[in-house]
């Protein structure tokens, strides 16, 4: 072998076909070899290339472990207050469920980011504000704009941690887009981290059951709490520390359910035509179909989000450009539903709140396939698609404003 090195040491191609024969003899025989001059400049490459140390998979300093432990803490403090204080659990948690996680999640982007004194006092301003407010609204349990309120505040705090991830570079697309990217991937994390706690506590609430030890209830009142507050802190630790533990599988999800959405979808438009289920005046099929439309239009965005980074294939962009145009006519027939029940039956928030809901979404879907079909056509490049789609969040953001601080005083609590 080391004669074979030696003659072949300007062949770069001969070099590599030797050490893929045989990994452990070139090598050995290499190290051996090593430090005479006439195998120089190839012989530098090839050390840095056979004793390169790989980067451990999951590094973890004290000093981030002790911040991602507090505020793992202070998530599951938060998520058992109705225990430590004299409020009613669906009370709380109705209001606040938004606040539980995601506080903590810009808590940890701020430190990552470094923001300065002035930009981390307005982002807590803004949470406790947020929070004060929530919780001094009129209890009135039965009030659609209430419900309507809980249900958009977590979206709006969504909003506020996007703009905590773009930091100073929350106006540029590509930036928005990683933003995307990062909720995927903190989904397939956060998703891993409660299936691989779940399986630790049935297994240890077995062995305990074993020797006649009943810690169900503890599990119950203090684990099952803590553990769903800390995972989406942790998860989003893991993602951001080491973006290879998940950075293939979220663009390996996005591309195998793009098609099974797509036929679901299909065959689903086509039971609800033959099945004699009315949209239009079925108000609890209608609150289904939009829940529908949200998750489908949510899976577009990720799938983009991924898309651009991976460059996906044609046939990967043919599904998800198909997908876009069955959403289309998906929001279609609810946006026509929902104007046929306000034309019948007058304006409710319910009413407002979904028809403002569906005419964005509608109007987003039809720019992100308008130019999903010109990127399959050749017309324009991918990046115009990530532009149209990432463009569009902050009309949410003024939208889920509207809802939150508007809607109470046009419609009353």
């Amino acid at each position: 072998m080391k004669e074979l090195i030696k003659q072949n040491i300007g062949n770069a191609g001969e070099l590599e076909r030797l050490y893929q024969q045989d990994k452990s003899g070139f090598k050995k025989a290499f190290d051996e070899l090593y430090g005479d001059e006439s195998l120089e400049p190839a012989a530098g490459f090839w050390h840095e290339r056979l004793h390169y140390q790989k980067t451990p998979v999951i590094q973890v300093t004290t000093e981030d472990f002790l911040f991602v432990a507090i505020l793992s803490l202070l998530a599951g403090f938060v998520a058992k207050i109705p225990d430590f204080f004299p409020v009613t659990p669906d009370f709380f948690y109705s209001r606040n469920i938004g606040f539980i996680v995601i506080p903590f999640l810009i808590a940890f982007f701020v430190r990552n980011l470094r923001f300065d004194l002035k930009k981390t006092i307005g982002l807590a301003l803004s949470i406790l504000i947020a929070v004060l407010y929530m919780n001094f609204l009129p209890d009135r349990p039965s009030s659609d704009t209430l419900i309507l309120v809980c249900i958009h505040m977590p979206l709006l705090l969504w909003m506020i941690l996007g703009y905590t991830y773009t930091g100073d570079t929350y106006k540029d697309s590509s930036r928005r887009l990683e933003y995307l990217r990062f909720n995927g991937d903190l989904i397939v994390m956060g998703t891993i981290i409660i299936l691989a706690g779940a399986l630790l506590i049935v297994t240890t609430m077995g062995l305990f059951q074993l020797i006649n030890i009943n810690i169900q209830q503890f599990y119950i009142d203090y684990v099952f709490p803590w553990g769903l507050a800390s995972a989406p802190i942790v998860a989003a630790y893991l993602v951001q520390s080491n973006p290879q533990l998940v950075s293939r599988v979220s663009p390996i999800i996005a591309k195998v359910f793009t098609p099974l959405v797509l036929i679901t979808l299909i065959v689903y438009l086509f039971a609800v035509l033959t099945s004699g289920q009315d949209p239009y005046n079925d108000r609890e099929f209608l609150l289904i179909f939009n829940g529908l439309l949200i998750g489908v239009m949510a899976l577009i965005l990720f799938s983009i989000a991924e898309t651009n980074e991976y460059k996906t294939g044609w046939f990967g962009l043919i599904m998800l450009t198909a997908l876009a145009v069955v959403t289309v006519m998906v929001n279609g027939v609810a946006l026509s539903a929902i104007v046929y029940r306000i034309s019948e039956w007058g304006f409710t928030p319910n009413r407002v709140a979904v028809l403002g809901g569906n005419l964005l979404i509608g109007i987003h879907l039809v720019l992100v396939a308008w130019n999903l079909l010109k990127v399959v056509r050749g017309v324009v490049e991918r990046e115009r698609v990530e532009q149209v789609m990432t463009g569009y969040l902050p009309i949410y953001a003024i939208w889920l404003i509207i809802v939150v601080v508007a809607f109470p005083i046009i419609f009353g609590i």
